[in-house]
């Protein structure tokens, strides 16, 4: 099988915070497990360093959109590496083979016959003497009655056009900008309404897309597809490659989508591979996001790619719902934000991806909060998993001098193993991650109430053949353990593995012959509960500060 897995691309200008987390995750968590059952596995992200937020940053900061990508994109390279992240290929769209292949993308929708120009009115401010960008431009949303961008409405999801917007103003200077006429091309979106209406039927048969990406795109479909204007009058982005449209560039709507195709062009060319071994109609492809990127993946990249004829279309949408941090909205405009460079460098990544995991908003949203998850930490990743670890590897370095006793193993723990395979294949393969840790916990503390009442600590006196099959069979759960979290929790499967001297974990039950156990330490440390008052307050300060 070939599986293409897509992290949404995040906006350069800005530090990652744990919207972003809850978001992206679940892409690492599939691609490892597809490349643990042996599956060709693609998985491509990077850097929007294109487009307007990019450009407004700058602005802010009297400096160059270079100077922001730079910045922000190798900050981003850090958190996900800490993070243990496995791109593939994390690349960047001011990348010169980005341009070069989305203009390719660009002509051929051109040669294809879905682009065509037209003169339109756009909001253009008088004071700095330019066209506006959709993002440049805000108001009040004409659906919802709420504060929204020229883009799109955070709140109601509408797709809009800046000049839908009520009191607009130039988000630059705050004037009402006026109206001017400009020409640009138009991606005739409305062709593709009954093959985007088969695709979302289809997903919606296969459940291969979260509930929210099919009820939203119905819901856009339902409205009627109007064409949109591909191009715009800005000035950091890809040229559009046509004579006439010098100093234009080519929409974020397409360019930054376009990403996952582009950046898996230039893998394949670095690595002497085919791209249509990889993007062809059996591929399967997932794409992870959040909710408000709904419609750029269940919408706009089908149609592109179906308007450049390539079959690989969205067969799995991965799209969380909202994450808020300790009951409130996040807002990086107010400082109401966990950093995740913050983050990674105080808290250890599993716990970080255990919890982000558990409490994901899969299907609602969800509330990040530091008493919970320092409270998640102790008593699951510590109290439970890590206690089980550890309690049998000492007993048996106490016992049987570091070397695992090789016995048969237990029928039913073994019949529950093979299950428990299979629940997590399913639950993973379709996007269920949550669900599936859950399920894996749940096996943990049964593994640790055995422990409790087969009672090592007296078999080893009374009935040493029956200790030899307890640790035997606690190994057994270990072993397995630290395979199917492999996904979840790479770095504490890692150190299992070196405890253990594995060669690799794989996807499959296995039984572990008697090997001497090497350098056995704790794989959690306890978080000091005085600590969640620090994080509190940290977190109050922040914000009071930047009101400040």
């Amino acid at each position: 099988m070939t599986v293409i897995i897509g992290g949404a691309w995040p906006y350069a200008n800005g530090s990652l915070h744990l919207g972003h987390l809850a978001a992206l995750l679940p892409g690492d968590i599939i691609a490892r497990y597809f490349r643990q059952k042996g599956e060709r596995v693609l998985y491509v992200s990077g850097s929007d360093c294109n487009g307007t937020p990019i450009s407004i940053r700058a602005n802010q900061e009297n400096t160059t959109t270079k100077e922001i990508a730079d910045r922000y994109h190798d900050e981003f390279v850090h958190c996900f590496n800490k993070l243990g992240f496995s791109y593939d290929f994390y690349t960047r769209t001011d990348a010169k083979h980005h341009h070069l292949s989305v203009q390719n993308i660009f002509l051929t929708l051109l040669e294809n016959g879905h682009l065509y120009k037209k003169t339109i009115e756009q909001a253009y401010c008088e004071t700095d003497q330019r066209f506006l960008p959709d993002r440049f431009v805000e108001g009040i949303c004409p659906h919802c009655k709420k504060q929204a961008r020229g883009d799109q409405c955070d709140h109601c999801s509408s797709i809009l056009d800046p000049l839908d917007l009520i009191q607009k103003k130039c988000k630059l200077c705050g004037m009402e900008p006026t109206i001017k006429e400009t020409e640009h091309f138009y991606y005739a979106f409305q062709n593709f309404q009954q093959p985007l209406e088969q695709l979302v039927t289809k997903s919606a048969q296969n459940k291969n897309w979260r509930n929210n990406a099919i009820a939203l795109t119905r819901r856009y479909l339902a409205e009627g597809l109007p064409d949109r204007a591909v191009t715009r009058d800005i000035s950091n982005g890809v040229d559009v490659p046509v004579k006439g449209f010098e100093g234009k560039k080519i929409y974020v709507w397409i360019e930054a989508v376009s990403g996952y195709l582009t950046a898996s062009m230039e893998w394949a060319k670095l690595h002497g591979e085919n791209i249509t071994d990889w993007w062809n109609e059996n591929s399967r492809s997932y794409y992870i996001h959040g909710k408000d990127n709904i419609p750029f993946h269940s919408v706009i990249w089908p149609a592109v790619l179906m308007g450049i004829d390539n079959p690989a279309l969205p067969t799995h949408i991965i799209s969380n719902e909202y994450l808020t941090l300790e009951k409130r909205k996040l807002s990086t405009s107010q400082n109401w934000a966990v950093w995740i460079p913050d983050l990674v460098e105080k808290y250890h990544p599993d716990s970080i991806r255990y919890f982000m995991t558990i409490n994901a908003p899969e299907n609602r949203d969800t509330d990040f909060s530091w008493r919970e998850f320092f409270h998640r930490h102790n008593s699951e990743l510590l109290g439970a998993y890590g206690n089980f670890v550890h309690r049998t590897f000492k007993f048996i370095g106490k016992y049987y001098n570091g070397r695992t006793p090789e016995s048969l193993i237990d029928e039913s723990i073994k019949a529950e193993t093979i299950k428990l395979y299979q629940y997590i294949d399913e639950e993973i393969s379709q996007g269920h991650l949550k669900r599936g840790l859950e399920k894996i916990f749940e096996n943990v503390r049964k593994a640790n109430k055995y422990f409790d009442e087969q009672k090592p600590w007296q078999l080893i006196k009374e009935a040493p053949s029956s200790c030899d099959n307890v640790m035997s069979n606690c190994v057994y759960l270990i072993v397995n353990f630290a395979q199917i979290l492999q996904p979840f929790l790479p770095f504490s499967s890692e150190r299992i593995k070196e405890m253990l001297q594995l060669e690799e974990l794989t996807w499959q039950e296995r039984e572990l012959p008697a090997t001497n156990l090497s350098n056995v330490q704790p794989l959690f440390e306890r978080l000091e509960q005085k600590e969640i008052e620090v994080e509190l307050e940290r977190l109050h300060q922040n914000a009071q500060g930047f009101r400040n």
